[in-house]
C-alpha cells in the first residue's frame, strides 16, 4: 500500500507542479498582456504629442488669419456705422438750442406787417439780434475784430485794395465785407476785407 500512497503522492506532486506552471504561464502571459497595452499607450501619447507638420500649422495660421482679418472687418463696420449715426445726431442740441431764435424772428416777421410803428421793429430785431449773439457766444462762436487792424492771412482774406484814407491805414483792414469768426480759438470763418494801400 505504501507504493500506492507514493504513486498517488507523486501523480498530485505532478499535478501540483503541472498547475504551478500553468499559473506561472498565466502570469507570464498577463505579464506580457499589461506590457503589450503599456507600450501601446506610450506609443498613443507619443503620437498625440508629435509635432504638427507643416501643412497642419500652415492650415491653423490661415484660419488664424481669416479670423483675424473677419474681425477687423466687422470693427471697422461697426465704428464706421457709429461715426455716420454720431454725424447724422451731432448737431440735435446745437439746433435745438437755435429753435428760440427761429420762432423769434417768425412772430418778428408777423409783427412787420401788422405794425405802423416802425420803432417797435427795430427794437425787436435788436433783441432777436442780441438773443442770437448771445446763442453764438454760448457755443463758442466770437468774432473776429478785423476793421483797423493789421492784414493777417491767417485770420483775413482780402476782397480788394483801396487807397488808404490816412497813412495810418497802409496795409490795415478798412472795411470787413464779411465778418470772420472762431469757435473755440480757432478760425471758423476767415474775414472777407478791403485793404488800405
Amino acid at each position: 500500500m505504501a507504493k500506492k500512497s507514493e504513486k498517488a503522492e507523486k501523480q498530485q506532486n505532478k499535478k501540483i507542479e503541472v498547475e504551478e506552471n500553468l499559473n506561472e504561464e498565466q502570469v507570464q502571459s498577463a505579464s506580457e498582456q499589461e506590457e503589450s497595452v503599456d507600450e501601446a499607450a506610450e506609443e498613443e501619447t507619443k503620437e498625440e504629442t508629435k509635432e504638427p507638420t507643416m501643412e497642419e500649422k500652415l492650415a491653423e495660421l490661415q484660419d488664424r488669419y481669416l479670423r483675424l482679418s473677419a474681425e477687423y472687418d466687422n470693427f471697422r463696420k461697426r465704428t464706421l456705422k457709429e461715426k455716420i449715426d454720431l454725424q447724422k445726431s451731432a448737431n440735435v442740441n446745437l439746433l435745438d438750442a437755435l429753435l428760440p431764435v427761429a420762432d423769434d424772428f417768425d412772430r418778428a416777421m408777423q409783427s412787420v406787417e401788422e405794425t405802423k410803428d416802425i420803432e417797435a421793429v427795430k427794437e425787436g430785431m435788436k433783441l432777436i439780434s442780441g438773443k442770437f449773439q448771445g446763442f453764438l457766444s454760448q457755443q463758442g462762436v466770437k468774432e473776429i475784430e478785423a476793421v483797423n487792424k493789421s492784414f493777417n492771412t491767417d485770420l483775413h482774406e482780402a476782397i480788394t485794395k483801396i487807397p488808404a484814407p490816412s497813412k495810418k491805414l497802409k496795409g490795415k483792414v478798412v472795411d470787413v465785407i464779411q465778418k470772420g469768426y472762431y469757435l473755440n480759438e480757432k478760425v471758423l470763418r476767415f474775414s472777407k476785407v478791403v485793404i488800405g494801400e
